[in-house]
C-alpha cells in the first residue's frame, strides 16, 4: 500500500482546483503520477496541505507535517509535489528548486519526493 502525502502551492491551490478536487480524482484512477501506483490496491493519503507560501517556506511546512503524522501515528513514504507547484514554477515565479528540495526532503525525512499529481 502507497502511503503518501501531497503538498500544493499555497497562492494557487484552491485558485485553479478547488478542494483538490483533481488530485484526489487521478489519485482514484491511478492517473498522472499516480499511474506509477497501479498495482497497489489502495493508496492511503495521510496528509494534504500547502507549500507555506513563497519565498520558500516548503521546508518548514513539512517538518510541521511530519510532527503531526508522526503524533497521529499516520506516517508515509511519498511525497507528491502537487501540479499546482509545477504550474507556479512554469508560469509563475515560485522560487522552489525542485533538485533541492528532493535532497533536503530524503536527507531530513528520508522520503521519497515525486514532482507532479496529474496532467489536467
Amino acid at each position: 500500500m502507497a502511503k503518501i502525502a501531497i503538498v500544493g502551492c499555497k497562492r494557487i491551490q484552491d485558485q485553479l482546483c478547488i478542494s483538490c478536487a483533481k488530485c484526489l480524482k487521478a489519485i482514484s484512477k491511478r492517473e498522472g503520477e499516480f499511474a506509477r501506483y497501479k498495482d497497489d490496491d489502495k493508496i492511503d493519503l495521510v496528509a494534504l496541505g500547502d507549500c507555506g507560501d513563497c519565498p520558500g517556506l516548503i521546508m518548514p511546512k513539512v517538518t510541521l507535517m511530519n510532527e503531526i503524522t508522526n503524533m497521529l501515528e499516520r506516517d508515509y513514504d511519498i511525497i507528491h509535489l502537487g501540479t499546482c507547484i509545477v504550474k507556479a514554477k512554469k508560469t509563475g515565479k515560485c522560487p522552489l528548486d525542485f533538485d533541492q528540495v528532493t535532497a533536503l526532503i530524503k536527507e531530513n525525512f528520508d522520503k521519497e519526493v515525486i514532482v507532479g499529481t496529474h496532467n489536467y
